[in-house]
């Protein structure tokens, strides 16, 4: 039986990280796919190269390493900017958690794994995967926690989620949901109860 491959996904300041943790718990093979972003734009790494000879030397900082408040200012009003961007990391990135889901299905030892990827559908990623969980919280909810996180306006945080797929479309294209907006303990449930169907699932 082979590894299934589970994406966990969602808007912006839904859980997402919570719900990874909580996976891990479990002992479930995890990995965050932002985490792997920021390792692949390194100095030293490819995409770093690529990142200076397309955005210049403005968005490193003296030591050689990325500026990424810097860059994400440059390229988050600018659509060509972002585009570009993402041509350079996201196959990187593709390609590192490609690496990591054989490893795991060569340890044999999981009968699942989940790879936090929160441009999953923006990206057109989904077809890659297995099952696909969502995590979603009323927008009320979701504008005050990213408020709060990133220590910015309304505005601002309104910006930043629609510039994200809707958390609807995300739920149409969805396995499972986690609905984060209540307790812990709630969540937890949730979450429990997609590792004990996932834990029962199989791909031949």
């Amino acid at each position: 039986m082979s590894l299934l491959r589970v994406a966990l996904t969602g808007g912006i300041a839904t859980g997402k990280s919570y719900v990874l943790a909580r996976f891990r718990s479990h002992r479930v093979p995890t990995v965050d796919a932002d985490a792997i972003a920021r390792a692949v734009v390194r100095a030293g790494q490819p995409a770093s190269t690529e990142i200076r000879d397309r955005f210049g030397d403005t968005v490193f900082g003296s030591n050689g390493e990325l500026d990424r408040q810097r860059l994400a200012k440059r390229v988050f009003d600018n659509g060509d900017e972002r585009m570009a961007l993402e041509a350079i990391v996201h196959p990187h990135v593709r390609a590192a958690i490609d690496e990591w889901f054989a490893e795991v299905d060569a340890d044999g030892s999981a009968r699942f794994a989940v790879a936090d990827i929160p441009l999953l559908f923006e990206t057109g990623r989904q077809s890659q995967f297995d099952r696909i969980v969502v995590t979603a919280c009323p927008k009320e909810l979701q504008l005050d926690r990213l408020m709060t996180r990133d220590k910015i306006s309304s505005a601002d945080a309104q910006k930043r989620i629609a510039a994200q797929l809707s958390t609807a479309d995300k739920l149409a294209g969805a396995d499972f949901a986690v609905q984060t907006g209540g307790s812990y303990a709630e969540t937890d449930t949730q979450i429990d109860e997609i590792v004990a169907t996932l834990n029962r699932s199989g791909v031949t």
